[in-house]
């Protein structure tokens, strides 16, 4: 049996915690004045089937999330496996965070990664202050997926894939 490990209440404490809890990685994109931004989230949650909504959680910090938060639409594009360049990319303080990745536009300013393994695009109907985060309520307008595509994983602080078996 592995033993036990106890880690403070407190921020490095989580972080090691929630090491141990695989999330899918999302990006976060929108065109502004023509130009892309975008973000990646590992925070990204189903609300409610009925309206249909999505959440997800962007960092205080960030310095996308001002440049994008107040866009009639948002796309978000939920990674494949083979794109964990494009999540790094998405996750990189500087730089070309599009280098090398394929998009398409969508209604209004929402913005995809092509090769994802499903597109969800929407308007941002709530914000909520939540720490050193902002919750993120997002109401669906459209979604599109591909069949038999694999999501990139991130867990224990590393992208990973998902194994059968």
């Amino acid at each position: 049996m592995r033993e036990l490990l106890d880690y403070p209440a407190d921020g490095n404490g989580l972080r090691r915690a929630f090491a141990n809890f695989p999330s899918g990685v999302v990006a976060v994109a929108a065109r502004v004045d023509g130009e892309p931004h975008g973000l990646a989230v590992a925070t990204f949650v189903p609300v409610s089937l009925d309206p249909p909504l999505v959440s997800f959680c962007v960092q205080n910090s960030s310095t996308t999330w001002p440049r994008i938060k107040d866009v009639g639409h948002l796309g978000l594009s939920l990674l494949g496996t083979d794109q964990a360049p494009a999540a790094k990319a998405l996750g990189g303080r500087n730089g070309d965070r599009f280098r090398e990745t394929a998009l398409h536009d969508g209604t209004g300013e929402a913005l995809f990664i092509d090769g994802a393994t499903a597109w969800i695009e929407g308007v941002p109907e709530s914000q909520v202050a939540a720490g050193d985060h902002t919750v993120v309520i997002l109401r669906v307008n459209r979604i599109a997926a591909r069949d038999n595509a694999d999501p990139l994983v991130f867990h224990a602080s590393r992208f990973r894939t998902l194994r059968a078996g």
